[in-house]
């Protein structure tokens, strides 16, 4: 007792603990006299009662606590843990009210001190909660008697408190906010004397707490709304009686603008005894109409006759509760479709005071059902009719359901698949009549349970001897069981095979594609490594399938292409394998490929290219070429034998042809030695502009008759530094494989227009365009800017162009060489007649020269042939108002022969061999005869 006594002397800052006796005493009245206000209602009014008296003990016992705890000094700064404090502040609140709802609920004065007790134990449980949400640098012991002391006293002096507050006493409810007073007061302060403090500067403090400060503030909330309740007790009782009549009033209102529903009363014999806007609504008659009369007015006459609305008010009674739906009559005879629930109601003291009725019109409800129904049955029938298999099984694995389709693709026997058959012995039935084993049916009844129990089921593909395709997927359901679908994927499969062979396969001529080709060579290779066996590759390319394509037409090509590769597929033998592997190239494996074999394999390949075929009447032969390549001594990979294969191919389009046949050329090792020069001269091209490798020289043009200079012809000359001069014939292919030619043919038509700027006799330079530069996206801007930078006149410009550079999109090329023409460049079109279709370019486009290839005027002396076609063409170019200049002039015989057959212009060796430098004008001209 003495340190309970020094604990509050020495350890308190006694202005709190004055401040927290009267917030104490304030809680405690107001909580007191609030519960006495609740022991006086009954029903939801008493509980409204009690759970104010709860909140005002609860929030006046806690905030007592805190402001206690305040004024208390352990000698180390505290803070107060945030979830415990609330924690706390709920104990109090729930404990209390509980207390006090047990007291004033219960007449015998036992109960109403159990009711006290609880409270106290609200008091211990809120006052030790507080304690441990204190957070200090310190360890905090307790004695526990002096614990058990503090429970104890405060479950007395709240007992003693709640008996006297629910008592007739004069002046109980003094008394009792006396004795809970000093319950709450020593419970707290022996509880308080209990703790030891031992300060530990180790323990670290933190987290989410209320510090001294913060718990002021909280408490001071709490105190003031404690304050607050004893306000509202005082008036609560005139606003309560003003509420009632509000209540009551506003509840009349909510009837009455209830349309939806008919709500009214009846008294104890049955008459209307009220009505609202529904019951109006749904029944045709107004209140003044109806009040008063019986509600069996609302059944119809053989109801009434039969007693039936008596009968349904004493159900209501011997109930409690009446609910049936069934036909009531409106005020003009109508019928409707009503739900009904009467209810009797009674007095407090048991007395009935008449019945609650509320009426539903369910009509539309009625209708919603017959559609619900309708459907229902459409669904059944869509069941019935769905081109999937669909079954349902149970939790315990029990068929449920299955449509009619499950029984179709399983041989229509209804005993296979009846409702409550276990799922193995439906499978077993299905496999049976497959021919299958038990063995096999418990092998397979594993495999589907096991997909069965995953979370997300799965899928099983199964096809049966006769070429059936089923996919069987399971889809657990979340109460147990699964539903199975079955489709029939025959078709599907189909589909899937024929497109996995459109992917492997060429679909044009149905031939394996490259990646077919190339998984079957990898396989045959990795085969001959361990056999020890040979591989052959053989690539083949068709020679004239261009000029086919061309004067034929694309679908007279792809005739040719299926008949080809027709003929190479129906040739191959079981060790020989033929691709198409682009567009008119083809290619070929053949394993255990000794020299013989080897030699009749490309003999019977030979044949096939060169065989005539008919197109519509007409006879082509595409023939071809073929370069052969044996792995292992050629390469010892797929892909080194096929490059050199491929360099055999080049190979052999370069060699002339054989009896009429075109050379096969098989892999030597120098081929390969020839691609690696091919390759460093094109690197070397790369570099020739920027090491001032390359050179222009001119080339005179002449007129025949007047023996004028007519302009200059524009030739590319490359000194390289270790191989000397290499020949155009030599270069010019290989920097238009590689892309080079489009830089160097700008920079030869920038030298030749600067250079031809410069000369004051006014004459043309002629440049050639190459094939590739006609696809550079900007042809047309790069003339005319190289133009405009040197000064020269586009009418002094002739870009020529042979009739291979305008085949491949000829389109196109025309479409460009129009735009160039259009600004005064003129066109000229070289090497004619040595092309596809030379007249039909000439159609094509309005050229404004001829130039005659030098070939005819080389053989022109020997050949009566060469020199027709001269004559024929010089005769064209006339016709069409065209200058035709004749190209390799090296004799007077065939200066003299052009003269005599009226050539305009020429050009060749006779009047002097290309140089850096143009002819002086006052140079004698050798054009004597």
């Amino acid at each position: 007792m003495l340190r309970v006594i020094a604990c509050l002397r020495d350890q308190h800052d006694w202005a709190l603990v004055v401040l927290a006796a009267l917030v104490c005493v304030s809680a405690s009245f107001t909580a007191l006299r609030l519960a006495r206000r609740a022991r006086e209602t009954d029903g939801a009014e008493r509980w409204r009662w009690v759970a104010m008296a709860g909140l005002a003990a609860g929030f006046g016992i806690w905030a007592t606590h805190f402001i206690a705890m305040l004024a208390y000094s352990a000698g180390v700064a505290t803070g107060y843990d945030l979830f415990k404090t609330f924690l706390s502040l709920l104990i109090a609140v729930t404990l209390t009210g509980s207390g006090i709802a047990l007291a004033i609920t219960e007449t015998k004065a036992f109960w109403r001190g159990v009711g006290g007790a609880l409270l106290g134990v609200g008091v211990a449980g809120m006052h030790y909660t507080g304690m441990s949400a204190v957070i200090a640098p310190a360890h905090i012991g307790w004695h526990t008697e002096l614990v058990a002391a503090s429970v104890l006293l405060g479950m007395v002096f709240e007992a003693a408190a709640l008996w006297l507050a629910t008592s007739r006493f004069r002046y109980a409810l003094g008394g009792a906010t006396a004795l809970m007073v000093l319950g709450i007061v020593a419970h707290h302060f022996i509880g308080m004397g209990a703790v030891d403090v031992t300060p530990d500067p180790r323990i670290a403090t933190g987290g989410l707490m209320l510090n001294p400060g913060s718990m002021s503030i909280t408490v001071a909330v709490v105190a003031i709304a404690v304050m607050g309740l004893c306000i509202m007790s005082l008036r609560q009782r005139q606003r309560f009686e003003a509420a009632v009549a509000a209540n009551e009033r506003h509840m009349r209102i909510l009837i009455d603008s209830v349309r939806d529903y008919a709500i009214y009363m009846l008294d104890p014999q049955g008459r209307v005894s009220n009505w609202n806007a529904g019951a109006q609504r749904f029944k045709g008659y107004d209140a003044s109409e109806i009040v008063g009369q019986s509600f069996a007015t609302f059944f119809p006459e053989a109801d009434r006759e039969a007693g039936r609305p008596q009968a349904i008010l004493q159900a209501a009674l011997a109930q409690g509760r009446y609910e049936e739906e069934g036909e009531r009559v409106r005020k003009d005879g109508s019928t409707f479709l009503a739900h009904v629930i009467l209810t009797p109601m009674y007095e407090s003291d048991g007395t009935l005071i008449g019945f609650a009725k509320v009426t539903r019109d369910i009509t539309q409800r009625r209708a919603d059902r017959e559609i619900l129904k309708r459907t229902t049955h459409n669904f059944d029938t869509a069941l019935r009719h769905m081109s999937q298999g669909l079954s349902l099984y149970d939790a315990d694995h029990r068929l449920v359901f299955a449509n009619p389709r499950v029984l179709s693709m399983f041989g229509n026997d209804p005993d296979m698949a009846r409702p409550g058959t276990p799922f193995r012995e439906v499978l077993g039935n299905i496999l049976r009549r497959a021919g299958a084993t038990e063995a096999q049916i418990e092998a397979r009844y594993r495999l589907h349970m096991d997909l069965i129990a995953q979370p997300e089921g799965g899928t099983l593909i199964s096809e049966s001897a006769n070429g059936t395709v089923l996919s069987v997927t399971y889809r657990p359901l979340p109460e147990g069981g699964w539903v199975t679908t079955i489709d029939d994927i025959t078709a599907r499969r189909r589909d899937e095979d024929r497109i996995a062979h459109m992917a492997r396969h060429d679909g044009l001529t149905g031939l394996p594609n490259r990646e077919h080709f190339n998984q079957h060579t990898d396989r045959e290779l990795e085969r001959a490594a361990r056999t020890g066996h040979k591989v052959a590759a053989v690539a083949i390319d068709l020679d004239r399938f261009k000029e086919i394509n061309d004067v034929r037409g694309h679908a007279a090509g792809d005739q040719v292409l299926k008949i080809i590769a027709e003929r190479l597929q129906r040739l191959c033998g079981d060790t020989e394998f033929v691709a198409r592997i682009g567009g008119d190239e083809f290619a070929c494996v053949k394993t255990s490929a000794e020299a013989r074999e080897l030699s009749d394999f490309v003999s019977r390949l030979d044949a096939a290219l060169h065989d005539p075929i008919d197109l519509d009447g007409f006879e082509v032969s595409p023939g071809g070429s073929m370069g052969v390549a044996v792995y292992p001594d050629d390469a010892d990979g797929r892909e080194p034998l096929m490059n050199n294969a491929d360099l055999a191919l080049y190979r052999a389009k370069a060699q002339p042809r054989i009896n009429g046949h075109e050379a096969v050329c098989y892999y030597e090792a120098r081929m390969d030695e020839a691609a690696r020069d091919r390759r460093a001269l094109a690197k070397d091209l790369w570099q020739a502009i920027a090491r001032d490798e390359l050179r222009v020289h001119y080339q005179v043009q002449r007129s025949v008759t007047s023996q004028a200079i007519t302009g200059y012809e524009a030739l590319l000359r490359w000194q390289h530094p270790q191989r000397g001069f290499v020949s155009p014939a030599d270069f010019i292919p290989v920097a238009e494989e590689c892309g080079a030619i489009l830089e160097i043919g700008e920079w030869v038509l920038r030298t030749a227009c600067a250079e031809a700027a410069t000369w004051t006799n006014g004459a043309k330079v002629a440049v050639n365009l190459s094939p590739v530069q006609l696809t550079h996206p900007d042809l047309v801007g790069m003339v005319q800017s190289i133009l405009i930078e040197t000064g020269l006149s586009p009418r002094r410009l002739e870009l020529e162009i042979t009739e291979s550079t305008i085949i491949g999109d000829k389109a196109r090329a025309l479409h460009i060489l129009r735009q160039i023409k259009g600004f005064g460049v003129t066109i000229a079109i070289d090497d004619f007649g040595t092309g596809y279709s030379s007249l039909d370019t000439l159609n094509a486009f309005p050229f404004d020269k001829i130039k005659i290839d030098r070939s005819f005027l080389m053989e022109a002396e020997q050949s009566p042939q060469a020199r027709a076609i001269i004559r024929a063409i010089l005769a064209l170019g006339r016709s069409l108002e065209v200058p035709v200049l004749a190209e390799g002039v090296e004799t007077v015989a065939q200066l003299e022969l052009l003269r005599s057959e009226g050539c305009d212009e020429a050009q060749g060796y006779y009047f002097g061999r290309p140089a850096a430098q143009v002819l002086d004008e006052t140079a004698p001209a050798r054009l004597t005869a």
